[in-house]
């Protein structure tokens, strides 16, 4: 009985001195900038493909509409901010009604010149999104704009007309809940076209 448990134990201690391909692991090591040393090993990439579900196909759709029509509409809403800085610099020293009206009528008519073909060819949709960077951009919705440069009458009778077509101009901008998608989107066309906010 002894003589097969020295046996054993002198093949195991000469088969633990061999070695195969599989018996040693190479571990880079990675150094710090405060000078300590990490293993770090590489994995070799993996692909992994699947089937997109019906939730995330509809999402991705979703958010492709979104992304269209933000980089449609998104030149308009900043086109939007400087008219109406332009226009505030106008009246900032004009107290007088009729030259308020006359300064904001003149500035109506070289944008509807510019614009009305372009704006008028926009979906319903694209309009939703285009109201919603325009409070973006000028931190007021389009309810607000259209009372202070054409009256309450005005923006009533036009905020009726948005409710009819299932939109409303008196909608925020929430850039870190409901609208976070169109934020993050926004970003990316100021990043890639080289507009500033």
């Amino acid at each position: 009985m002894l003589s097969i448990v020295l046996i054993l134990l002198t093949s195991l201690c000469l088969s633990a001195q061999e070695r195969g391909p599989y018996d040693t692991v190479r571990v880079y090591a990675y150094i710090t900038p405060e000078g300590d040393t990490i293993p770090e090993s590489i994995l070799p990439p993996v692909e992994v493909i699947g089937k997109l579900t019906g939730k995330w196909k509809r999402h991705w759709a979703e958010w492709t509409r979104l992304r269209n029509a933000v980089y449609v509409t998104y030149p308009y809403a900043i086109a939007a901010s400087k008219v109406m800085n332009e226009i505030n610099a106008r009246l900032v020293n004009v107290s007088d009604k009729q030259k308020r009206r006359a300064i904001i009528k003149s500035r109506e008519k070289e944008l509807k010149r510019e614009f009305a073909d372009q704006l008028t060819k926009l979906s319903v949709y694209q309009g939703k999104v285009l109201m919603k960077l325009i409070y973006r951009q000028t931190g007021n919705n389009c309810y607000e704009i259209i009372q202070e440069y054409k009256g309450g009458f005005n923006a009533a009778f036009w905020q009726t007309i948005a409710v009819i077509f299932g939109s409303n101009l008196k909608q925020n901008y929430d850039p870190y809940n409901k609208d976070r998608d169109m934020e993050t989107i926004v970003r990316d066309v100021e990043v890639m076209y080289g507009y500033k906010s």
